[in-house]
């Protein structure tokens, strides 16, 4: 399926009429962007790996570094409904031939992408200047000017912009990007469905190496009188690194260059922290200690330890071709790869959270509605378990009541995060567009503002929309001890479930015409997950 960059064009330049003054609207509209440029590290010359800025890659679908774009629209001409996509890539240097993989020639670029014209970088300045005497009414729209979020505007428009013969303006660009990209087309959900279905089973691979090892089945060979290195067969999974290292290669060997975030692998308590990014810490091994996150590799693999029961948190996701993925599995560890009964209703209670976010998704619907019925879940849930106290008789009024609880806040310190964001070729993706400076909820915000403090979307939902729903519930110390007097909580009780750490269960989903599709395709029901970690299934 050819990357539809005409498509995506076309939806930009509608967003910028819209955002402009009337009295602009029938000028010109030209767009200039630059392409990420092959990042150094530090002051030496070794390439780090190389991703295209995302704007550009919408715009064009290119991932040739150091390229450029100018795209020109007139309101009332032909270019109205036929843009002119102006691509600029750097020609071939001796030196690329030696050092690197070159870039593709004019002639293989114009096959490649979508573009009305190739011609390499060294006719940019030649054609701005073009560009100014056919349209010197022309608005010429680029990205933040002085942020170091993006790459670097080409010289020649800040030699033009000098002179005042015209106006170069950032105060529209990356606003209509947003929007134009939180609505997907069909051709961008194709390629995070692929993200999600490699992503998926990467995850997989991971429940399946533990279970192996419960049963026994991984076998550690001897080298023939040397010392070799462990074939990935024979991959034993009792630290965090190694569940990384699983995940990251079976995305790498089905061709998903780049994870679309650091992967975020927590075992034990250490599970509690959001975006744990050490990954570097063996599995708990004997009883679970308060300092258990600073433990190093001094338990590992000792004949006189057994792994103490405990969870596995893996966040993790590669991109396609730009789009990303956004799954989170929390799996048992020892206990012959079941969950403790405290990690089980955990677990339970936040997969209930999500089916029933999954059970009102639907176009038109406040996201925050889907962040308060998680919470409302969650005292539900935490009342059942005695974590919560409950009322002493069924009066609405009571002190220790479902709303009283939602009305204090108290959840926010079990559940601090928002349950989702908009996902497209950033895993936090459009935020100006996600999360508007003024939140239009529908009706009145109910139970507590703290719910809404980290929320990344909060929005309607739309048709096309891509989208997370990551519910949670953490023991964290740290939030914890903002709770510890509470009246509503037994803490005695509370106790008991502090040692599983946390639970996070997230899918990425379409919102379509009548519901919602879920694009990832790896379980989440604790039967199979047991039963995949366990190595019975």
């Amino acid at each position: 399926m050819a990357y539809p960059a005409r498509k995506h064009v076309l939806k930009t330049f509608t967003q910028v009429l819209e955002l402009l003054p009337p009295q602009d609207r029938l000028k010109p509209q030209i767009v200039l962007l630059a392409g990420e440029v092959t990042p150094f590290r530090n002051d030496t010359d070794r390439e780090m790996l190389f991703r295209q800025e995302s704007n550009f890659y919408y715009l064009t679908g290119c991932s040739v570094p150091s390229s450029y774009l100018l795209l020109t629209y007139h309101a009332g001409t032909s270019l109205e409904q036929h843009p002119s996509i102006d691509l600029f890539i750097p020609s071939i240097e001796p030196a690329d031939l030696m050092w690197s993989v070159p870039p593709p020639t004019k002639e293989e670029a114009s096959q490649l992408y979508e573009a009305t014209l190739v011609s390499y970088t060294s006719d940019l300045a030649a054609k701005i200047e073009e560009m100014h005497k056919a349209l010197p009414d022309g608005i010429f729209h680029v990205l933040p000017k002085a942020s170091p979020l993006f790459p670097v505007p080409p010289a020649e428009i800040t030699a033009f912009e000098a002179t005042g013969r015209t106006l170069v303006t950032d105060r529209y660009l990356l606003s209509a990007l947003h929007k134009a990209r939180l609505i997907k087309t069909e051709e961008e959900i194709a390629l995070i469905r692929k993200a999600n279905k490699i992503s998926s089973e990467a995850h997989e691979v991971v429940m399946r190496v533990l279970g192996k090892a419960v049963q026994g089945k991984i076998v550690q060979e001897e080298g023939a009188g040397v010392v070799r290195p462990l074939l990935p067969g024979e991959w034993l999974i009792e630290k965090e690194a190694e569940a990384e290292a699983a995940f990251v290669a079976t995305c790498r060997r089905q061709g998903a260059i780049h994870q679309a975030y650091l992967p975020i692998v927590a075992a034990s308590t250490r599970a509690a922290t959001l975006h744990y990014c050490c990954n570097d810490r063996e599995f708990a091994w004997g009883p679970v200690k308060p300092h258990d996150h600073q433990n190093h590799n001094h338990f590992a693999r000792s004949s006189d330890k057994e792994l103490d029961p405990q969870v596995l948190l893996i966040d993790a996701g590669c991109e396609w071709n730009c789009y990303a993925s956004d799954i989170t599995r929390t799996m048992p560890i020892g206990n012959g790869g079941k969950f403790t009964p405290e990690a089980r209703a955990i677990y339970e209670l936040v997969l209930e959270m999500q089916k029933l976010s999954f059970d009102i998704l639907r176009p038109g619907l406040h996201w925050d509605a889907v962040q308060l019925l998680c919470h409302r879940t969650l005292v539900k849930g935490f009342q059942r378990l005695g974590i919560f106290k409950t009322p002493s008789s069924p009066q609405s009024g009571s002190w220790n009541s479902e709303e009283a609880i939602l009305a204090s806040g108290v959840s926010a310190a079990f559940f601090p995060h928002g349950v989702g964001h908009s996902l497209g070729m950033d895993v936090h993706d459009v935020p100006s567009a996600s999360k508007p400076a003024e939140n239009k909820t529908i009706g009145n915000v109910i139970g507590n503002e703290a719910f809404y403090t980290y929320l990344r979307l909060r929005l309607p939902l739309e048709e096309g929309m891509v989208v997370t729903v990551e519910p949670g519930i953490y023991f964290h110390k740290h939030l914890l001890a903002n709770v510890r007097d509470s009246k509503h909580i037994d803490h005695n009780v509370l106790k008991r479930y502090e040692s599983v750490g946390g639970v996070r269960i997230e899918d990425v989903v379409l919102i379509t015409k009548d519901g919602y599709e879920n694009l990832t395709t790896v379980l989440s029901d604790v039967g199979w997950i047991e039963g995949v970690c366990s190595g019975e299934l």
